[in-house]
């Protein structure tokens, strides 16, 4: 007796492309039409003449992102974001004014995170770790008035990252300045390269 069967098996299969590229253009206007960003922009320009105006002393933070793809395409955002000063690092300037110590020197290191509460001259690290360590910028002197840090942070998993701390130590420290913008997407072997500007005007 010969007994034969048939199987028959069918299926659908759909595929979803992953594309690397960011439209610059497109994000800039995004990132640039938040009303977070509208109005520290505002507050960044007006403060610099109400400096020259009244002669008081500001301090004004600035971030610009450059995203390093890990097949090598480099797109520059531009400035993503503007604010001032934490509270925390006006009360260390403070103390180091009376007893100085190797800290003050070594606002360096760049954290990122997923956070996305405004940010707030409260803050004292960053709302939620991206898991990813800091990175440790370079310190230079843009100009005679502007401090520069240049730190880029690599990326070990996929996440969007959307604030940025810049800190005195490699894992706790002091916070000098947090950022918030509009979501960078990353994925693994992907890098940002934040440039952190802090603006100190005489006034006068």
């Amino acid at each position: 007796m010969n007994i034969t069967s048939k199987m028959k098996m069918s299926g659908n299969l759909t595929t979803k492309v992953m594309r690397s590229y960011i439209d610059v253009k497109a994000y800039r206007m995004k990132n640039a039409l938040r009303l977070n960003y509208i109005w520290n922009w505002f507050i960044f320009h007006l403060a610099g003449g109400f400096s020259k105006l009244t002669g008081i002393v500001i301090m004004r933070g600035q971030l610009g992102a450059i995203v390093i793809r890990k097949n090598g395409s480099i797109y520059d955002l531009g400035v993503i974001a503007r604010g001032l000063v934490t509270t925390a690092f006006c009360e260390l300037m403070v103390d180091q004014l009376i007893t100085e110590t190797s800290v003050w020197g070594d606002f360096k290191y760049h954290d990122s995170g997923v956070g996305v509460t405004a940010a707030n001259i409260a803050d004292t690290d960053i709302e939620t770790t991206d898991g990813e360590s800091r990175a440790t910028g370079t310190q230079v002197e843009s100009s005679s008035v502007i401090y520069e840090s240049v730190g880029t942070i690599s990326y070990s998993t996929s996440k969007a990252i959307t604030e940025h701390g810049l800190c005195n130590d490699a894992t706790a420290g002091t916070l000098m300045d947090r950022h918030t913008f509009s979501a960078i997407n990353v994925v693994n072997g992907d890098s940002i390269q934040f440039t952190y500007d802090l603006t100190c005007t005489a006034g006068g």
